[in-house]
């Protein structure tokens, strides 16, 4: 099953960094921008999070959380926070639920070889749980600022 805009988003639980987990439904009332990228510490997601994290006064002055989805462990993802210094929280989806739901992870070439991976995706779900945009196959510069764009367009509604 794969989630479409406009149709209210499935509730989720996901573990977290900040030795927490992240409740879909508990985010009721802010405007939630899920971006799932492929691999923590690595050059283009690396860029993607400061990019986040540098914009991260403003989505939430627009009442809006950024999360990071991977399959990395929170580990992994703990090590990645800290060394970037983002201020918005990493989820960990190792067993691809999260994933799943939102159909991203695609057969992708690395080095000549098909390997299964996560398509750079993000989705805008609105204060009341509803999906109202998504962005596939993202290029990541100045994605952050689009993101944002979005955002703002959503509160003018």
């Amino acid at each position: 099953m794969s989630i479409t805009p406009g149709k209210k988003v499935p509730d989720f639980t996901l573990p977290a960094t900040g030795n927490q987990s992240i409740r879909l439904k508990d985010l009721r009332g802010q405007n939630v921008v899920l971006y799932f990228y492929p691999r923590d510490s690595t050059p283009g997601c690396t860029q993607e999070g400061l990019e986040f994290r540098d914009l991260q006064p403003k989505f939430k002055r627009a009442n809006t959380i950024v999360l990071g989805v991977s399959r990395d462990s929170i580990t992994s993802h703990e090590n990645f926070r800290a060394s970037q210094d983002f201020s918005f929280d990493l989820l960990s989806d190792t067993d691809e639920t999260l994933c799943s739901l939102f159909d991203v992870i695609k057969m992708k070439n690395m080095y000549g070889k098909p390997v299964r991976g996560i398509e750079r995706s993000t989705f805008l779900i609105d204060s009341h749980g509803v999906l109202q945009q998504e962005w596939r196959k993202v290029k990541v510069a100045g994605h952050a600022e689009e993101v944002l764009a979005a955002v703002k367009a959503l509160a003018g509604k």
